[in-house]
Formats: structure tokens, sequence, C-alpha cells
């Protein structure tokens, strides 16, 4: 059976998944009966996802807390270890952790290119490595890209830059978890209208940005959790692709 024909006392883990996309997905999927392993980074987000926490279990669904900071893969590790040991093997793995930094290539240190890598590159990777060792057969690993891979522009060298392999990891792991019939998939909005998005730019360039996409608008969260939703049910079908989700941003 490769598709996952409901979300019913399903085990999912969702990285970010206290605030803005992740946030919404855990709420989302815990309402369609889904077991939820909420991740958050560190003390900053604990109150949004205690708040996210009772939200969940008072509407009747089940849902646990993981803090780790997942640049360190010995936290990746323990994710999946707890999501196991809190629920069972886990039967879709979603990745929101990101970070922008739009800045001249001349004046990139060399201490940010080391965060922004182990940030957007390294904790991807080990991610799906990771979801892979825990996951139920069929199971589906969902990774957060952007739609700047597509983009001719400058000052994203290390976003976009670190971002660009999750394109290659989620092709290879397809083909090397096709066997357990395990889907692999990344999405790539367009800029999101979240907190993440505006301490890197001007209004300027939030004009531009909406500019570039339909009705004027940046990527709306609630336009991107049904594409993750649909890749991880009857989407199953859709498998080592990066799904470019923008109104248009950029294209291929």
């Amino acid at each position: 059976m490769a598709k996952l024909n409901n979300l019913q006392d399903k085990v999912v883990v969702i990285t970010g998944g206290a605030k803005n996309l992740g946030g919404l997905l855990s709420q989302q999927f815990a309402e369609d009966g889904a077991n939820i392993v909420i991740h958050y980074h560190n003390d900053s987000s604990e109150k949004q996802a205690q708040t996210l926490l009772e939200n969940i279990e008072s509407n009747g669904a089940k849902a646990t807390l993981f803090k780790g900071d997942l640049t360190q893969v010995d936290n990746i590790k323990a994710l999946f270890e707890h999501a196991q040991q809190t629920f069972g093997k886990v039967d879709i793995a979603i990745n929101t952790v990101g970070k922008v930094l739009k800045k001249p290539i001349a004046d990139i240190t060399e201490a940010e290119f080391d965060n922004m890598q182990e940030v957007n590159n390294k904790s991807a990777y080990f991610f799906i490595q990771y979801a892979e060792k825990y996951m139920n057969n069929d199971g589906k690993i969902i990774t957060l890209s952007t739609s700047l891979l597509s983009a001719y522009t400058g000052f994203y060298s290390t976003y976009a830059g670190e971002k660009a392999p999750i394109e290659h990891y989620t092709r290879a792991a397809s083909k090397e978890f096709m066997e357990r019939g395990i889907s692999v998939n990344a999405v790539a909005p367009g800029p999101m209208d979240t907190p993440f998005f505006y301490p890197q730019e001007g209004e300027d360039a939030v004009a531009f940005h909406k500019s570039q996409a339909l009705h004027n608008q940046l990527t709306d969260i609630k336009d991107i959790a049904p594409i993750i939703k649909f890749l991880s049910l009857d989407g199953w079908w859709i498998n080592g692709q990066t799904l470019y989700a923008n109104g248009g941003y950029t294209t291929r």
C-alpha cells in the first residue's frame, strides 16, 4: 500500500513546528487526526510551542514537544528517537527549518557562511537521513526549499546557495528509498508573508517581491500547507521533485 488514505493516527514530525508555516502544519495535521511531534529551536520559541501543544491537546489530538538545535546531528537523531518512543515509527517527516541572509558576497564572513551552511544545508541532509531510518515503509519526507533557486539575482548567495543542495538530496534519497516506498520531495515557496521574511528586506524590496507574483502579494502560508498535505496523501505519486509554489514569482 503506497498511498496514505488519511492522517488518522499517523505520526508526523514537523521541524520548526511551533510557528509560521510549521505551526500551521502542526495545527492542520492534528485536526486531521495525526499525532504530531513539534520541534522548536530554543527558549525563544518555547512559549509558542507550549501554547500550540495545549491547543492541539484541548481539541482531542495528541502532540509532543522537542527542543533542539538541528545543526547538531545528535539532536536530529534524538528528535526521531523521541518521536518513536512517544508514538511509534514516523509516517511523515516535514522539515521547515531555514535561515535567510541578504548580503553582498564581498561582505559575508566565514562565520556567517558556516552558519548558513549548517542551518540550510547540513541539517536538511541529516534530517532526510534520520527520517528514513525511523520511518515506516511508504512514508513521506518533505523539505522546505526556496524559489530563489530559480532566480537570477544577487545578495542571497548563502541562502539560495545552501538551499540548492536540497534538490540533489531529494532526488538521490527518492531513488535510494524507493525500495521502501518512501517518497521524498521539496516544496519551494516564493517569499512568504511571515516574520521570517521582513528583517532582511526594505520597503522597496518588499514591493518588488510582491510585484512578481499573482495579485501583487507575497506567498501566504495558507497556500503552501495544502500542497504539503497533498504530497502526504493523494500526491504520493509525485517523487523526487522540487515543486515551485510561488504564484509565478520564478520558474525553471
